[in-house]
């Protein structure tokens, strides 16, 4: 049914959830499209094309096929586990940025606890991760990646983990620098005040990738509780 799965950190209901699906055009947690806000002529379409199939979300273990002889319902067992143990994580705020090319939420102020966060997870999830082929490794082993970044590569499926993990909330495609300054300037003032302050990740999602390329949101795990729920 599925072909890959994730543990992204997806935002609960609240206004900045709900304008970050409609500016993507995917609501995650819906599994369904959304319509695009009209904002100062803006191609929002194809500027949120690259991202848009993730949904709003900020990934924690990034996405991978599941390991011979493990099952979806195995997954959520240890997520049930592994989460219950985890503690929320408290953000000073998210500002709107540009990384390299293309426009993100990161976090400001102390991340050693989340970047922590991050890295339990993906260790103790990773017997659930089928590995890659050596073609795989060869293919998404470019000459951009630092000897470290190509580590993380082999020992665990992608090169943007544990001390190269960063966290963010993607919303935009690699853009021209003259795109880049009008976007920011059209979006900024419309989502800054949406966002909370602190920022708190109390929650983290079981997401999945459909045949036809779009993840969806399965179940949403509250840190530090046994039950997860339902349809994050």
């Amino acid at each position: 049914m599925f072909t890959r799965y994730a543990i992204f950190y997806t935002l609960p209901p609240c206004p900045l959830a709900e304008f970050g699906a409609a500016w993507l055009g995917w609501d995650i947690a819906l599994a369904k499209r959304v319509g695009h806000p009209d904002m100062d002529g803006l191609d929002i379409s194809s500027i949120t094309q690259a991202p848009r199939k993730y949904g709003l979300h900020g990934t924690i273990k990034p996405p991978f096929q599941l390991a011979e002889g493990t099952s979806e319902q195995e997954l959520k067992n240890a997520l049930a586990l592994l989460f219950q143990d985890l503690q929320p994580v408290m953000l000073d705020r998210l500002k709107l940025t540009t990384l390299g090319r293309f426009l993100a939420l990161v976090p400001l102020g102390d991340v050693v606890e989340l970047n922590n966060l991050a890295a339990k997870v993906v260790k103790t999830l990773d017997g659930f991760r089928a590995p890659l082929t050596e073609s795989e490794y060869a293919r998404r082993c470019g000459a951009n990646l630092s000897p470290a970044q190509k580590e993380n590569l082999r020992n665990w499926g992608y090169p943007h983990v544990m001390d190269a993990f960063k966290f963010h909330i993607t919303l935009t495609g690699k853009l021209d620098k003259v795109t880049l300054s009008k976007v920011i300037l059209a979006l900024d003032p419309v989502i800054t005040p949406m966002i909370p302050q602190p920022f708190v990740i109390n929650s983290l999602t079981l997401v999945a990738e459909r045949t036809d390329g779009m993840f969806i949101a399965l179940d949403r795990y509250p840190l530090g509780v046994s039950e997860p729920k339902a349809n994050a």
